[in-house]
């Protein structure tokens, strides 16, 4: 998404020709084979760990870390390497997209219309807002000590990155749409004047 930004922002003139549809799936199959290899790894290692702390995990879900601190036998460094080269991989993509973001915002910075670079801004802020969420909890959730972690805090951060970014990108995007405002905005008075 940013770089499709960046193409509409910066270079508006070679939009058609620099994401026709071969780039687009040529980015989203890139993106679908990341994710891929990266749960196929940490997969593979997850059924190789010897587990001795018991099987019970403290979250709604089978988290890695939690996985982890289950397991007592010596190839959990194994799966501390897949960890490293997701968050590498992570990281990776975090650079590109602020690289992006820069230079969008760069040149929207210099347009002379107000409106111009507010309706730019809109468009960007938001997506720079839940990728930011996302990775800096994903981040502190695979970067902190085990020995520190509490199971409320592991539940906080790990509902931070898998449920509340997945969960703002539709509402955000559609906040952007008139008609959909005003159908929010209805509900929402309704609601209020129904309160006893």
């Amino acid at each position: 998404m940013s770089y499709d930004r960046y193409v509409a922002i910066c270079m508006p003139l070679h939009n058609g020709t620099l994401m026709d549809s071969r780039t687009c799936a040529t980015m989203a199959a890139a993106a679908w084979g990341a994710g891929v290899l990266s749960s196929v790894l940490h997969t593979a290692s997850t059924f190789s760990l010897a587990l001795c702390h018991g099987n019970v995990v403290n979250q709604f879900f089978c988290e890695i870390p939690q996985i982890l601190k289950l397991s007592c036998s010596a190839s959990y460094l194994r799966e501390v390497v897949i960890i490293i080269f997701s968050l590498s991989l992570a990281f990776g993509c975090f650079v590109f997209i602020v690289v992006s973001y820069v230079q969008i915002f760069l040149a929207v910075l210099r347009m002379p219309s107000e409106q111009v670079r507010h309706k730019a801004f809109s468009t960007c802020l938001p997506h720079l807002a839940v990728v930011s969420l996302f990775l800096s909890t994903a981040f502190f959730a695979y970067l902190k000590p085990l020995s520190t972690s509490s199971p409320l805090l592991d539940l906080m951060v790990a509902l931070l990155y898998s449920v509340v970014p997945p969960t703002l990108n539709p509402i955000i995007y559609s906040m952007r749409n008139r008609e959909i405002r005003h159908a929010l905005r209805k509900v929402l008075q309704y609601e209020l004047f129904q309160l006893p």
